[in-house]
């Protein structure tokens, strides 16, 4: 290994330092209606579907994932984090019956199903558990 590059302990200890005192990225999302439901569109770049998690609520859909890597390394410029990501969005009245999503590309394609929510429902995308 080259010695410039860090190891496995020293990304480990790097992530866990900067996810204790980091605040998640507001995420943002476009919102649109569909035949049948509400598709919540956001970017999510350098998360697995194992690191995202949705919830839905009457009225509400939360979706968040966890700092996903920190490498200890020195930026010349740094705009963004992978990961550390939390998003809440109110629904309109008519949503909330079921939701289903996917991740793939850096991207998050959430939809919630029309008719009245039941019960809460927590989730991975692509049907992960």
């Amino acid at each position: 290994m080259a010695a410039d590059q860090p190891t496995h302990r020293q990304v480990t200890e790097a992530t866990a330092v900067a996810e204790a005192s980091m605040r998640p990225q507001t995420v943002p999302v476009n919102m649109y209606e569909a035949s049948g439901a509400l598709v919540i569109v956001a970017p999510l770049p350098a998360v697995t579907v194992d690191d995202v998690t949705i919830e839905l609520r009457p009225g509400h859909l939360r979706f968040w994932s966890k700092l996903r890597s920190a490498a200890p390394r020195i930026y010349l410029l740094r705009e963004w984090d992978y990961g550390g990501y939390d998003r809440e969005v109110e629904l309109p009245a008519g949503y909330g019956a079921g939701v289903e999503a996917t991740l793939a590309n850096g991207q998050l394609a959430i939809r919630v199903l029309r008719g009245e929510a039941t019960s809460p429902i927590s989730m991975h995308p692509n049907g992960a558990s």
